[in-house]
C-alpha cells in the first residue's frame, strides 16, 4: 500500500495542512509536532509526490537544460555551471541534447512543457517564432551563444561569447610572432560560433597585412577527429602553415595526433591553438594554448538568470556577452 500524506497525518495524529506545512517549511508548527510529524514520516519511508506538490505550488522546482550536444568538454562544463547552481538553489535539472536537429529541438520543448520551471537554451539556429511557437507562454527562457537576431525586447535573456574578438586577439599573437602562413581549423557550416570565430581570424590577418586563403581555411567541424583529418589536409600543401588556430580545442587535440604522425614538433615546427580553452587543454602534451572562455560560469549564471525571472515575472531581460581572452601555454610558441 502507498504511503500517502494522509497515512503521515492519520498515524502523527495532526491534520493533512499540518504536514504539508512540515513537509514544505512553510507556516507555523510548533517544534514537539515538527518533530513527530518528521518521525512518522521518516518511519513510513514518506516521500512527497513532486506532482501532486507542482499542481499546488505551480512549481516543479526543475530546470530544463537544452544543449546541441551532451558530449564533449564544452557541454560537460556547460552542464556543471548549470548544475552547480541549480544545487545551491534547490532545484534539479533536466537536460536533453538534440545534434544540431531543429526537429529535436522543437520535440524536447514539447516534451519539458509543464515538467520545468525555466529553460537553459542552446540552439543557435532556433528562430524567435520557432521557440515561441512551441513554449508556454510566460516561461522563462535563458538563451546560451544566441544569435544577434535575439535582443533584449525579445524578452529572453541571453549569454554569449566573444568568439570574433577572442579569435581575433590570437591570431594576432601569431602575427606578432613573425608567422606569416597561418591557418585556422574552421567549426561546422552554418554555425554561430564557427561563423564568429572565422570572422575574428581573417581580420587580425588583413590588419597584419595577410590576405585570407580558403586553402588555409579546411573545416574540422569541432570534432577532434575532424581536427586531425584538417591538419593532415594542410600539411599535404606545397606550403604548409607554420601557424595554426583550432577553432575549438577539441580540433586542435585532433591536429597535435596528425603532427605527431608527420613528425613535426608543436610549437617548433608548427605553433598552434584553440578556443575553449577546457580541462583537458592543459593537461595536453605540450599544454596547449587556448581562449579562454568561462564555460561553467556562463551556465551558472544563465541558471540563476531563470530563477530570477521565474521569481519576478516583470524581471528585465538582459543581454550578456562573455570575454574571451587568449591563455598562452606552450603550444603557440608566444611569449606569455
Amino acid at each position: 500500500m502507498s504511503v500517502t500524506i494522509r497515512t503521515v497525518a492519520r498515524e502523527a495524529g495532526v491534520s493533512v495542512a499540518t504536514v504539508s506545512r512540515v513537509l514544505n517549511g512553510s507556516g507555523p508548527v510548533g517544534a514537539e509536532t515538527r518533530a513527530q510529524v518528521q518521525a512518522v514520516a521518516r518511519a513510513l519511508r514518506y516521500v512527497p509526490n513532486g506532482a501532486a506538490r507542482s499542481l499546488t505550488t505551480a512549481r516543479t522546482h526543475t530546470i530544463g537544460v537544452l544543449l546541441p550536444d551532451l558530449h564533449g568538454e564544452f557541454f560537460s562544463e556547460v552542464i556543471r555551471g548549470v548544475d552547480a547552481a541549480a544545487r545551491g538553489a534547490g532545484y534539479h535539472l533536466l537536460v536533453s541534447g538534440f545534434h544540431d536537429s531543429v526537429a529535436d529541438v522543437v520535440a524536447a520543448l514539447r516534451a519539458m512543457s509543464g515538467r520545468v520551471d525555466g529553460l537553459v537554451v542552446m540552439a543557435p539556429d532556433l528562430s524567435r517564432p520557432q521557440l515561441e511557437a512551441n513554449l508556454p507562454a510566460g516561461l522563462p527562457v535563458v538563451l546560451l551563444n544566441a544569435p544577434g537576431r535575439f535582443d533584449p525586447a525579445d524578452g529572453y535573456s541571453a549569454f554569449a561569447v566573444d568568439n570574433e574578438g577572442g579569435a581575433c586577439a590570437m591570431v594576432r599573437l601569431f602575427a606578432a610572432a613573425g608567422h606569416t602562413r597561418i591557418a585556422i581549423l574552421r567549426g561546422a557550416d552554418g554555425n554561430h560560433d564557427a561563423a564568429g570565430r572565422l570572422r575574428g581570424y581573417r581580420i587580425a590577418l588583413i590588419e597584419a597585412g595577410l590576405d585570407p586563403d580558403p586553402a588555409l581555411e579546411p573545416a574540422g567541424h569541432f570534432t577532434e577527429d575532424g581536427g586531425t583529418a584538417a591538419m593532415r589536409a594542410l600539411l599535404a600543401l606545397d606550403a604548409p602553415p607554420t601557424a595554426v588556430f583550432a577553432a575549438n580545442d577539441a580540433m586542435a587535440l585532433g591536429a597535435l595526433v596528425a603532427l605527431r604522425e608527420a613528425g613535426l614538433r608543436v610549437p617548433d615546427h608548427v605553433a598552434l591553438a584553440g578556443f575553449d580553452d577546457v580541462p583537458a587543454a592543459r593537461h595536453a602534451n605540450p599544454p596547449l594554448s587556448s581562449v579562454h572562455v568561462a564555460i561553467a560560469d556562463m551556465g551558472g549564471q544563465a541558471l540563476r538568470a531563470v530563477l530570477d525571472a521565474a521569481a519576478a515575472p516583470s524581471h528585465q531581460p538582459s543581454h550578456t556577452v562573455l570575454t574571451a581572452t587568449p591563455v598562452l601555454r606552450a603550444s603557440c610558441g608566444c611569449a606569455p
